[in-house]
Parts: structure tokens; sequence; C-alpha cells
């Protein structure tokens, strides 16, 4: 079977490519657009944002067939600091912070509480 005929990994594969365009969405105006007045980034981030939805809505759809709803969110918050984080750094040249560790940990706890009965078998 193809990696990607398993449901979770199609989730998170769409996941992450939709993190990648909500990111670009949400964010690269202020790099790349700053000068502009908003309502050309509001209408460029639109049309990046539909890319988003495009990967989003199915794989968070495939995903509900196996996961539910808050393990797919909590799945979502992980990617989407995982995007971010390297985005911030790379991209907007943001300054590395001891926070975003911080951040990690508490997420990785969420996921812990919202997978334990399938990482325990409880």
């Amino acid at each position: 079977m193809s990696p990607l005929n398993s449901p979770f990994l199609f989730t998170i594969a769409g996941l992450v490519a939709s993190n990648v365009f909500m990111t670009f969405a949400w964010y690269a105006h202020l790099k790349t657009l700053n000068h502009k007045p908003w309502v050309v980034a509001a209408l460029l981030s639109w049309g990046i944002a539909l890319f988003e939805y495009l990967l989003q809505v199915p794989a968070n759809r495939v995903g509900h067939a196996v996961m539910s709803v808050g393990e797919l969110k909590i799945l979502q918050e992980v990617i989407s600091l995982s995007v971010f984080v390297p985005f911030a750094l790379l991209y907007l040249r943001e300054p590395v912070k001891l926070d975003y560790l911080w951040a990690a940990l508490c997420l990785l706890g969420a996921v812990f509480f919202m997978f334990r009965e399938r990482l325990l078998g409880a």
C-alpha cells in the first residue's frame, strides 16, 4: 500500500501543504507588501488562502474518517507551529526565541492527551 493511501498520512501531508499556503497568506505580506495598502495585501492573501482551503478541506474530511475532531485540531496546531517557526526565522528573519520551544512542549502535551488512547491502547 502506498503511504498516501493511509488516511493518517494523507491527512498529515494535506495539512502540511495547506499550512504552507496559510502561513504565506497570513504573514508573507508583512515583508513583501508592507508598503502597499492593506486591501491589496488582503486580496492577495485571499487568493493564496484559496489553495490552502483546496488542500485543508479534503485533508480534514479524510482525517475525520479515522480521527476525532479534537485529534484533527491538535494535529493542525502542531503542523501549524512546525511550518510557522521556520517561516518566521528564515523568511521573515525573526529572532530565535525560547518561547517557540515552550510552545512546542505545550503542544506535545496536548498531543499526548488527545492521542493517549491510541498511544496507550486504553
